[in-house]
């Protein structure tokens, strides 16, 4: 499967931001989809996940209640809404996959396990 994300840019703090992040070459409804982001000189970390189903999410606990990840299997799909953007939340975000027969779980919050990565983009919060 392949992965392309869109939606950065430039905002400042306090105000949102959608990232969209788009699948082809095969259906999303097999797949723990999450994001990660990477700030330079950082590496990359974890910031959400959602099950193959929707049905349930996992969030680093600098984004709760921030941030909400949902998908759309249907459009082969995945959002990351993200409000009350931070200087800190500055980064280059990547959406990822990793195939699971689980349809409730949201998995690892490793980048090594997911297996499939889109090609990023940037976001950048200016204070």
């Amino acid at each position: 499967v392949q992965l392309q994300a869109s939606g950065g840019g430039l905002v400042q703090a306090g105000n949102s931001l959608r990232l969209s992040c788009a699948a082809s070459g095969g259906p999303l409804q097999s797949f723990i989809m999450g994001w990660f982001r990477q700030a330079p000189g950082k590496e990359r970390e974890f910031v959400a996940a959602v099950s193959r189903n929707g049905a349930r999410n996992d969030y680093a606990d600098f984004v709760k209640g921030r941030f909400t990840i949902s998908r759309d299997n249907a459009k082969n799909t995945v959002d990351l809404q993200m409000n009350s953007l931070k200087p800190e939340d500055t980064g280059v975000y990547y959406c990822a996959a990793v195939r699971t027969a689980s349809t409730y779980t949201t998995g690892t919050r490793l980048p090594s396990q997911y297996g499939f990565w889109g090609q990023g983009t940037q976001v950048t919060v200016s204070s």
